[in-house]
């Protein structure tokens, strides 16, 4: 084969992974289902039955119909299909995913285990390229936090995305004066979902020795604008809400599925991947179940609600907050992101209660003044960042020069693997020669 048939060959081998992946979009398998006959009429009707009252909008036969309509679809480009997280029409990409995978219709449960794409990434297991991977030579401290916000404002999609949440957060509505919630949801949610995990995960995640490194971590979501009221509300509100809300929905699920606890795995995790159980727990924030730490004095985290008033369906609303309290898997995967050693917990360590780890609701106990000084600090990270040198910054980290993760986009990465493989087969071709 001459060298333009190895070109031809590995251009045609890109374009058909292009279109399997993008056979595995539900918002092109819904236009797909959509353009064909037989399909077409199958998700109308299966929509009617997600809808509620099939029976009433289908008549006598409805289950039936439902279940004919979910068969019939099993076999369309539909089984299978996921979303990307953060995608463009994602919600109407969702819609599609759990029309089929979330028919309850008359005793039909067909739930898949999770909606998202899987993420690849190019980091080892939790620590994600950690920022602070070495330090220098003759450098006595390192602190984490402080490394991660000066990395972020060096970046420039994560010092711009950073900035607009933070302002959105804390910039008082004309009529109320108060902040603007869904303005600053959006804005957290827009943050986590295209910064890359490097900057966000250790912005969230970085250890603390003392409160007040704890009390600025847990501000990094501006809790007094994006979930915090006068009184918690109930879980099992929240939980219904979300429950109506198609990514809330999936991100919920993504973080069940991710962060499943496992008593036989040595992680204490089912899937084994603390880095996939960080991530899905970073994309609940900004949600009407958004997790944060419950205080300064220990690394709990939990939704900001109560199950005080939820009667009946106690144990259900304990078992949703016990998703967070009492999880060893999402316990073990924020002690290990912490810790200075990227090693899997043993099975005798997984085991160990966590420190204010309880299913027993926390109270936070921080306080005013400390809390108005730590959005001081918050703000001094980013809002001086514009008028200083971006050497002046790193100069003041404890930063090792090499060690900013790269931030580059998916399409130059994929286009940087193209250039090398095409340079690995002129080599060969060469050789050969």
């Amino acid at each position: 084969m001459d060298l333009w048939g190895v070109y031809l060959f590995h251009l045609t081998t890109l374009a058909l992974l292009e279109v399997i992946l993008a056979g595995r979009d539900c918002l092109v398998a819904g236009d797909s289902c959509s353009s064909d006959e037989a399909c077409s009429p199958r998700l109308r009707t299966l929509r009617q039955c997600v809808a509620g009252n099939g029976s009433m909008k289908l008549g006598p036969g409805a289950r039936s119909q439902c279940a004919n309509a979910v068969s019939a679809l099993l076999s369309s480009p539909l089984h299978g299909c996921q979303c990307k997280r953060g995608m463009k029409k994602e919600k109407n990409c969702l819609s599609i995913y759990w029309s089929l995978h979330q028919s309850i219709i008359h005793g039909l449960n067909l739930v898949e285990s999770y909606p998202y794409e899987t993420v690849q990434r190019d980091y080892d297991y939790v620590r994600l390229a950690s920022i602070t991977a070495d330090s220098d030579v003759g450098m006595t401290t390192v602190n984490r936090c402080l490394d991660a916000a000066k990395a972020c404002n060096v970046d420039d999609l994560c010092q711009k995305l950073r900035t607009e949440y933070v302002s959105a957060c804390i910039k008082p509505t004309a009529k109320s004066g108060l902040c603007n919630r869904p303005k600053c949801n959006k804005a957290l949610r827009r943050f986590f979902d295209r910064v890359p995990a490097d900057y966000t995960h250790e912005l969230l995640f970085c250890p603390c020795t003392d409160t007040a490194c704890a009390e600025r971590r847990r501000q990094t979501i501006v809790p007094s604008c994006s979930y915090e009221s006068v009184e918690k509300p109930s879980c099992i509100t929240q939980m219904r809400i979300c429950e109506s809300d198609y990514v809330c929905r999936s991100r919920l699920a993504q973080f069940h599925y991710d962060c499943e606890p496992s008593e036989t795995s040595a992680s204490g995790c089912k899937q084994r991947n603390y880095g996939a159980c960080l991530l899905a727990y970073t994309g609940l924030i900004g949600s009407t179940i958004t997790p944060n730490y419950v205080d300064n004095s220990t690394s709990s985290v939990a939704p900001w609600c109560s199950c005080s008033a939820s009667g009946s369906r106690r144990k259900e609303c304990d078992d949703f907050l016990g998703y967070f309290t009492d999880n060893i898997c999402l316990w073990n995967a924020l002690v290990a992101f912490g810790s200075e050693s990227d090693q899997q917990p043993s099975l005798s360590q997984s085991s160990t209660p966590s420190p204010g780890h309880s299913s027993k609701e926390n109270k936070s106990s921080t306080s005013q003044p400390e809390t108005i000084e730590t959005m001081r600090n918050i703000l001094d990270t980013i809002i001086p960042t514009q008028v200083m040198g971006n050497e002046l910054l790193v100069g003041q980290s404890t930063l090792p020069p090499n060690s900013l993760p790269n931030s580059a986009s998916p399409s130059s990465r994929m286009l940087q693997a193209e250039f090398g493989l095409l340079s690995l087969l002129l080599h060969l071709l060469n050789n050969g020669h």
